[in-house]
């Protein structure tokens, strides 16, 4: 019976040996007898002409061999398939040069074509419009020439087409109307010309359209009843002539405008105020006229707005007037109220030759003239002037006099309180008895700072931000120094005793990427106040999405600020043994040259654990924390890797994680564009733009940071391997980065 089996065995061994050696010296019967592994016959023979038409100088197509039996098995690079059709071909980054070739038309499956950031020259061919089974078109950074075919609206699956940074010239073709499925569409930074297409306003999936860089002329075409899920439109730097249509108020999913270096006219359409989820609208450099719509004013999210350069006239309105700065209005001549010197004057009273009519009269009644005005303004200033001058005399009288007596030293303390009252600055200590070290505990630990309780509670004190654990203030001391200091929670924290050890601790600990504690009070209530480095550039959070889109943050800076947080964690977990539980870009601080300073570290060690619960509970809100918290409710060093490879992926993309992405948070969110092979929409625009020198740093950071937040704990590499992968993937860091007047300390949790 043993033996029977052993010879059926090998009777099969031996028809499988024959039936693949069939295949390989009969390629042409490959496509009747596929098997599962060896590519079509066409296809085989299409890829082949592929890469004869390609310049490889890296050799990455080596594992293309002449047999084509690897081909759908994952050898040859960039390949992968489906029942032996070629579904998917990606080689970007790979300095490829050369043509692609017309009979990439005969790989009847492909789906996605990613070759983007390459050397590539020629034309587009025509032959891709025969793929009726494709969806992705990556051919943006390149050096392709010539028209875009007709042909690609014959592709009825087509999602995504990019052809950004490349020579093309000639007009957007009528037939990109019939992609009803298209979603993402980038043209931008070619040589264009021609009208914008009417029949791309019937596109009710487009959700992004560029075409900005161009040489377009023309009007805008209508947009009503179209483009309903459009949320960037993007056409600055073209041609573009006529009047910005009212209908773009009808788009309410529009989160950019950019019309800008254009020539429009006319007045700007009041609608536009309706679209309450725009964020960016930039209108300079163009020949508007008119007034800016006061609808603006409910635009209540909008962090860019420009319409300078125009010839706008009349007020600012109000609100944008607060919110954006001078730059924003500038080159409009007739425009006043966005700053001091452009005050908007009241219109003097109208006068015929003889008497003033009774109208005249009744509004010379109603209305204080100028110089009323300049009177009453003057008097309240120096009644306030007078008001201050007393309290501030009343304080230093009250002051000097605490070295007499203690009752003086109290009273002293209730003058500094009431003087920062009247001018809106909460005191640091909240409204204390006692004063001195007589009515608290100063612990100071090493550091440049010098300065008493009296001096920390009665310093002026502005509120930076408030959170799970406490207030934290920017306080500047009577000598000028600065510090950030929190003052913890009422009944959040552990009891003296456990307080003052564990803080000890945490006040010794010194890195260069950790920020430094530099003291700690406990009042006499129960007051407890922690004093740290005060940091000029503020958090991360605020660095990467405070700033408009106009102020860029190069390549350099983030690697700087990525590695920087990998040493401060790698130290906490190594040589302090602290899990931090709470990292989020909040907790990232920026000293004056932008590096790296976490935050918040080991406080969990100093409150309650119920208070602990509902700072991770804050953090998932967030997007920062591990998946598995929800049911361990205890962070590790796994945790901790799983926060900071979302702060990666914030340095990469600029988008916050607490902001979901088509209702996914945003690891999840980066996860599905990169197994679609759409990578060009993961990357801030800032990052796109030098993607030909840092692609592949950008490439790998991605891949580290999807790692970090890999939903199996397991999965995701330790501190350590994470900083030696940052350092090998950009070994020397040039520091570098942009102006800000902005201070922060540790603000939320």
């Amino acid at each position: 019976m043993t033996n029977a089996a052993e010879r059926h065995y090998f009777y099969r061994l031996f028809f499988i040996f024959i039936i693949w050696v069939h295949f390989i010296t009969n390629p042409v019967s490959c496509e009747e007898r596929w098997d599962g592994v060896v590519v079509t016959q066409s296809n085989f023979l299409a890829l082949q002409a592929f890469k004869q038409e390609l310049i490889d100088p890296k050799g990455f197509l080596k594992t293309w061999n002449d047999s084509g039996f690897g081909a759908c098995s994952g050898a040859w690079l960039g390949i992968k398939c489906a029942q032996g059709q070629v579904i998917v071909i990606q080689l970007p980054w790979k300095g490829l040069k050369g043509q692609i070739t017309d009979r990439i038309g005969q790989l009847q499956g492909l789906r996605k074509l990613s070759l983007h950031n390459n050397h590539i020259t020629g034309s587009i061919p025509s032959s891709l419009g025969l793929l009726v089974n494709l969806r992705g078109l990556q051919l943006f950074n390149n050096r392709l020439t010539g028209s875009i075919p007709s042909s690609l609206g014959s592709c009825p699956l087509l999602q995504s087409l990019d052809f950004s940074n490349n020579l093309l010239t000639g007009t957007i073709p009528e037939s990109f109307g019939n992609s009803t499925k298209l979603y993402w569409l980038n043209l931008s930074f070619n040589s264009l010309s021609g009208s914008i297409p009417t029949s791309l306003t019937s596109l009710n999936s487009l959700t992004f359209m560029s075409l900005q860089h161009n040489n377009l002329s023309g009007s805008i075409p209508s947009l009503k009843n179209g483009l309903i899920s459009l949320q960037n439109l993007v056409l600055d730097h073209n041609f573009l002539t006529g009047t910005i249509p009212g209908s773009l108020g009808d788009l309410r999913e529009l989160r950019e405008i950019s019309l800008s270096n254009n020539h429009f006219s006319g007045h700007i359409p009041q609608s536009i105020g309706k679209i309450s989820n725009l964020k960016q609208l930039d209108l300079s450099l163009n020949n508007l006229s008119g007034e800016i719509p006061v609808s603006f004013d409910n635009l209540l999210i909008l962090s860019f707005f420009n319409v300078s350069h125009n010839n706008l006239s009349g007020p600012v309105p109000t609100l944008l007037a607060q919110k954006f700065n001078s730059s924003s209005f500038v080159g409009n001549v007739q425009l006043c109220g966005y700053s001091p010197s452009t005050q908007c004057s009241s219109p003097a009273p109208s006068e015929g030759e003889g008497a003033p009519s009774e109208v005249s009269k009744h509004r010379h009644h109603k209305k204080l003239g100028t110089k009323d005005i300049i009177l009453i303004v003057a008097g309240v200033l120096l009644v306030v002037l007078i008001t201050v001058c007393c309290i501030l005399l009343f304080c230093l009288f009250r002051k000097r006099k605490t070295s007499n007596d203690e009752e003086g030293h109290v009273t002293a303390r209730s003058g500094a309180a009431s003087a920062r009252a009247g001018k809106g600055v909460p005191p640091i200590g909240g409204e204390v008895e006692a004063g001195g070290d007589a009515g608290g505990k100063l612990v100071h630990f090493d550091g440049p700072l010098a300065f008493t309780a009296d001096d920390l509670l009665c310093a002026t004190a502005e509120i930076m931000g408030k959170s799970t654990y406490g207030t934290v203030y920017k306080a500047t001391l009577e000598d000028g120094s600065q510090a950030a200091v929190k003052r913890l929670r009422e009944k959040i924290t552990k009891n003296q005793r456990e307080f003052e050890s564990e803080v000890s601790v945490l006040g010794r600990i010194r890195h260069e990427n950790l920020l430094a504690m530099r003291a700690y009070y406990l009042g006499p209530k129960g007051e407890k106040l922690l004093v740290f480095d005060y940091m000029p550039k503020g958090s991360l959070a605020s660095f990467l999405h405070a700033h408009g889109p106009e102020t860029r943050i190069d390549w350099a800076t983030r690697m700087n600020i990525a590695q920087g947080m990998a040493r401060g964690m790698l130290y906490l977990h190594s040589h302090e043994n602290i899990i931090h539980g709470n990292l989020t870009s909040s907790n990232v601080l920026l000293d004056e040259n932008t590096n790296a300073k976490i935050a918040d570290f080991g406080l969990s060690r100093l409150m309650t654990t119920a208070a602990n619960s509902n700072v991770i509970a804050t953090a998932g809100a967030l997007g920062y924390r591990a998946p598995e918290l929800s049911k361990l409710k205890k962070a590790n060093t796994k945790t901790d890797v799983y926060s900071l490879g979302v702060i990666l992926l914030e340095l990469l993309t600029r988008k916050p994680p607490g902001e979901a992405m088509n209702g996914v948070d945003l690891p999840q969110w980066v996860a599905s564009i990169v197994k679609e092979e759409w990578t060009n929409e993961v990357f801030d625009v800032d990052l796109m733009r030098d993607s030909s020198t840092n692609g592949d740093e950008l490439l790998n950071t991605l891949k580290l940071a999807l790692h970090c937040v890999d939903p199996s704990p397991s999965a995701r590499p330790e501190v350590q391997m994470i900083l030696q992968q940052l350092e090998e993937i950009r070994p020397q860091m040039i520091s570098s980065g942009i102006s800000s007047d902005e201070g922060a300390i540790p603000t939320s949790e």
